[in-house]
């Protein structure tokens, strides 16, 4: 991913910088998440902000959205912050594993994904995501995503 992000977004991230996704110019290799609905907030280094507008495109059959869809949230934010972690270094990351908690059930409206890690280590990444509805800030979902961190030769066959 590296050679897809902007320098000037690195070097702001290096300097411990939050970067407003506005000031982001996104490419659909890197961070495209029109499937979900994903909509990117802030970039920094220690934390990476995106929302959810849910409605009825996100519900499983009983009118509630789909546990996959916060799957899928923790999943691309918490994958986002590692790779922006470790581009600086000319490395990549790759899931390990995903945990995500359905704390509550939501129907329609925003809901805010938030990254922090709990550790980046020199091969290995844990990423915690927090999913908040907007409207009253309760939870609706809590995931863990480990990374791996490799070299770009080690990626594919």
């Amino acid at each position: 991913m590296s050679e897809e992000l902007p320098s000037d977004l690195l070097h702001r991230l290096v300097a411990g910088e939050t970067v407003p996704a506005s000031e982001v110019e996104v490419s659909a290799e890197g961070f495209d998440t029109t499937a979900i609905g994903l909509v990117w907030d802030t970039f920094a280094s220690d934390r990476i902000t995106a929302h959810v507008d849910c409605g009825p495109a996100h519900h499983q059959p009983y009118g509630i959205v789909h546990g996959g869809v916060w799957c899928s949230v923790v999943e691309t934010v918490a994958s986002i912050a590692g790779a922006l972690r470790v581009a600086s270094r000319g490395q990549f990351c790759v899931g390990v594993s995903n945990t995500t908690d359905f704390l509550r059930s939501h129907r329609e409206g925003r809901v805010d994904a938030v990254a922090t890690p709990l550790h980046v280590g020199r091969l290995q990444q844990l990423w915690q995501v927090e999913i908040t509805r907007a409207s009253d800030g309760k939870p609706v979902a809590h995931g863990q995503v480990r990374l791996q961190n490799v070299q770009p030769d080690q990626i594919g066959g």
